[in-house]
């Protein structure tokens, strides 16, 4: 067995043991002997991630450790078998130690997680614990979703990576649905070289490929929003990747969105709802006193979307995915707030979706790319948006903006 990769096991269970009766980022966790013959099997097996330490969220399917989908309606189920990204991780060479907390069947019930970079404050949702986990150093890779911003989001308001890939383009058998069309498999990481290269070992696609000797991607950035105005905070980590950009030899353009994002923004809403009381259909007819007010209430309005409202949203998505190209004309990338402002103070909300949602709805990669700060000082990352597939250049361009706010 290799000395370094046991090393890296050990430590990460240790690192876990020791931080998080604070943190709470974890719901679930194998013992050392256990995550040993893991990490044996995972080196015979090869692969590229050579025994990686891995935390998922739990929301998906484990055989081998207790999947509640974040609600005690589910204390101690144990499924059968992994989710297929589980499985995906395992093929790769990765080590899963432990299931990441995460709201209430990726929800907006918040969990017990805190936020390691910015205390007393959200670390977001519904992927807290993945995102918390990766921010506190406690594993270098975790595994999320994100139906309106869960990824996105928590990765700004945590301070680390986060990438929302293609939908689709990680498996999605094995995870509890909140709302199918949207639900997208996401992944946290601490700096973007290894966001591509740990993406492109689990999903087995060259995102971390073309990158060498690649020309400098040309960046766009929005500066007005149907849905809401920038705050002072979003404004001042866009003008500061602007300025860090173009210190950095990079074209950046000002542009304006497309007035079919207005609508594709107000139909999330009606897709995820639609989807939502279907989904849950049984644990809201069954158990409703068993789930959380807030959820139970989205559940209750969520049965009020029609068949006409939902039909009308997909066309209004698929519409506006053929026409993307409109969006990308003169730009390689798009980059807005990753986040409506700096985490909120408290942890009674897992804050807004609003700068993610409309992008999840139209199912084009996104990266959370941290570096920037709001207002006062507290973490805010700015969201790369590229087109659908373009996973190695939204990675690319990542890479070229992380470097430009270090510098």
């Amino acid at each position: 067995m290799s000395a370094a990769a046991r090393d890296a096991l050990v430590g990460a269970l240790d690192a876990i043991a020791a931080g998080d009766a604070e943190l709470k980022a974890f719901v679930a966790l194998h013992g050392h002997e256990h995550a040993g013959r893991e990490l044996e099997r995972a080196l015979a097996h090869g692969g590229a991630l050579r025994g990686l330490p891995i935390g998922v969220k739990d929301i998906f399917d484990t055989a081998a450790l207790p999947t509640s989908y974040g609600s005690p309606l589910y204390a101690g189920h144990r499924p059968r078998a992994d989710a297929a990204i589980v499985q995906a991780i395992r093929r790769a060479g990765g080590v899963v130690v432990g299931k990441t907390s995460t709201t209430e069947f990726a929800y907006l019930n918040p969990t017990p997680t805190r936020n390691p970079r910015a205390p007393g404050r959200t670390p977001g949702g519904s992927s807290a614990g993945s995102a918390a986990a990766v921010a506190a150093g406690l594993l270098p890779l975790a595994v999320g979703t994100q139906t309106g911003g869960s990824v996105i989001r928590p990765a700004s308001y945590c301070g680390v990576v986060g990438f929302k890939p293609t939908y689709g383009a990680l498996p999605t058998p094995g995870l509890k649905p909140f709302s199918w069309s949207l639900d997208t498999v996401g992944l946290f990481t601490a700096n973007v070289t290894h966001m591509a290269a740990y993406g492109a070992a689990i999903s087995g696609q060259g995102w971390h490929a073309a990158a060498a000797g690649a020309r400098m991607p040309v960046f766009g950035i929005a500066w007005t929003y149907p849905w809401e105005a920038l705050s002072p905070s979003a404004r001042r980590v866009l003008e500061t990747a602007r300025r860090q950009l173009q210190a950095a030899g990079a074209t950046v353009r000002d542009v304006d969105l497309p007035a079919w994002i207005d609508p594709v923004f107000r139909a999330h809403d009606a897709v995820q709802g639609w989807e939502a009381a279907r989904a849950l259909a049984d644990e809201h007819a069954f158990h409703a006193d068993q789930l959380s007010p807030v959820l139970r209430a989205y559940l209750a309005d969520a049965r009020q979307v029609t068949d006409a409202a939902y039909e009308a949203g997909l066309a209004q998505a698929a519409m506006a995915r053929s026409q993307l190209a409109q969006l990308f004309e003169g730009i390689d990338v798009l980059l807005t707030p990753a986040a409506p402002d700096e985490p909120p103070a408290g942890f009674g909300s897992t804050g807004a979706s609003s700068f993610n949602r409309a992008w999840t709805l139209l199912h084009v990669p996104c990266l959370t790319v941290p570096g920037a700060t709001g207002v006062n000082g507290l973490p805010m990352g700015v969201q790369v948006i590229a087109p659908i597939r373009a996973e190695a250049l939204c990675l690319r361009a990542g890479a070229v903006l992380e470097g430009a706010l270090a510098a």
